[in-house]
């Protein structure tokens, strides 16, 4: 799918080739300067040897994340045409510009972050923590409403312990969920990251009581090494609904 512009006017689903399908197999070593880690030459050489990096910038996508909802979309069809859609962690606004285009017109996106952020046209921006208790209560003022899909690309900074940055994300994962509760429209969807096995237990006994549908994807976009998966939960079905919709 190529994005051609990022307000909500955008036309229907293209499709296109994938981002990597016009690579040359051209590789950019980048040499260890002074000063700079071992580390961060590493990733700077994988930042500009990434086919998804490249085409997010010739494609205006802030971010090569932006095509990992693209997938996940490709696959699942939550962003329908006139959606009303919450992107959580949205910075810096790939996943905001990806579900512009697939609502529509008629849709509208919110952009929530903890931190200020540069505004995408054609979303509503919203600076508010998901774990504050108020969040839930502004992004429904902010939605006239309740909302069709939840969206969370949420992820805390690595620590590389491996058993702290999985209870850090589900920890995430948590707190998006329970927002999610309080502003999805039943029949909703709730899509977000996770490292591998960051929703089994408790967590994805909760989706699969609260959802038809519940799966797990690991899109393309992804890199090979990392641990990030993304759950798909589709069809909310509140336990408990916590009143007729506004």
């Amino acid at each position: 799918m190529t994005q051609r512009r990022s307000s909500a006017g955008g036309r229907g689903r293209s499709r296109g080739k994938t981002a990597g399908s016009g690579s040359r197999g051209l590789t950019v070593r980048v040499k260890t300067a002074k000063g700079r880690k071992t580390s961060s030459t590493r990733w700077l050489q994988r930042q500009l040897n990434d086919p998804y990096v490249e085409a997010a910038r010739r494609e205006g996508l802030r971010s090569r994340a932006a095509f990992k909802l693209q997938e996940l979309d490709d696959r699942y069809r939550f962003l329908a045409r006139g959606a009303v859609v919450v992107d959580l962690g949205a910075s810096p606004g790939g996943w905001t510009q990806v579900a512009l285009q697939r609502v529509g017109d008629g849709g509208r996106v919110i952009a929530v972050d903890i931190n200020e952020m540069d505004a995408v046209p054609g979303a509503e921006m919203l600076v508010a923590d998901v774990s504050d208790e108020a969040a839930a209560a502004r992004i429904r003022e902010a939605a006239d409403g309740k909302v069709d899909v939840v969206l969370s690309d949420m992820a805390p900074p690595a620590t590389g312990h491996r058993a702290t940055d999985h209870l850090r994300i589900v920890g995430l994962v948590e707190a998006a969920l329970e927002l999610a509760r309080e502003i999805l429209k039943p029949g909703g969807s709730f899509v977000a990251k996770v490292w591998q096995g960051g929703t089994e237990g408790d967590l994805l006994a909760q989706m699969k009581r609260e959802f038809a549908k519940v799966r797990h994807a690991k899109p393309k976009a992804s890199r090979a090494d990392s641990a990030e998966i993304y759950v798909v939960a589709q069809g909310y079905r509140p336990v408990e609904d916590d009143g007729p919709d506004r």
